[in-house]
């Protein structure tokens, strides 16, 4: 644990952040996993293009889940140890892919995207002014949930795009 490190955070309990990084590091974790199951399940038009993007945003939300597993640590906390807390911990849930359509898969990815960044614009404000190395790890992280929400919401449209201009073509 960094004493003086943490001796900067000023307003607000250590234990606090603790608890809301941890859960954020559980939905990076099922983030994860439900990238890298969707990018093997997946069927339908233009699947090659989103499985890229899937995999991709896999080894960024693995890249987070480090991340935010270092701050948990210098913090003087522990990272959730075990999948069963990953799950009692979440604060955007994991659904199980049940529907393998692309366009499916890219509703539930994107749904998870706008969780991501509803939850890291919540540590945002709770950690502004108050602890600036949180704070400016978070705020990398939400930029790239954004960025990814962009990435899968531009494929879902232009898939779906797609799909009723060739049915437009065969009326």
């Amino acid at each position: 644990m960094a004493r003086v490190g943490n001796s900067i955070i000023k307003g607000i309990e250590v234990s606090e952040i603790v608890a809301k990084l941890n859960r954020a590091y559980a939905d990076e974790w099922l983030a994860y996993y439900q990238y890298f199951i969707e990018s093997k399940v997946i069927k339908g038009l233009m699947k090659d293009a989103v499985i890229g993007e899937l995999t991709l945003h896999a080894a960024d939300e693995l890249r987070h889940a480090t991340m935010v597993a270092d701050r948990i640590i210098q913090l003087g906390g522990t990272p959730l140890l075990h999948p069963n807390d990953w799950l009692a911990q979440t604060h955007c849930g994991y659904d199980a892919p049940h529907d393998f359509d692309v366009v499916a898969i890219l509703k539930d990815a994107i749904k998870g995207e706008q969780c991501a960044i509803s939850t890291y614009s919540d540590i945002v404000e709770m950690t502004r002014n108050k602890d600036i190395v949180t704070y400016d790890m978070v705020s990398q992280i939400l930029a790239d949930e954004v960025e990814h929400e962009e990435d899968l919401q531009s494929l879902h449209d232009d898939i779906t795009e797609f799909i009723a201009d060739i049915r437009k073509n065969i009326h």
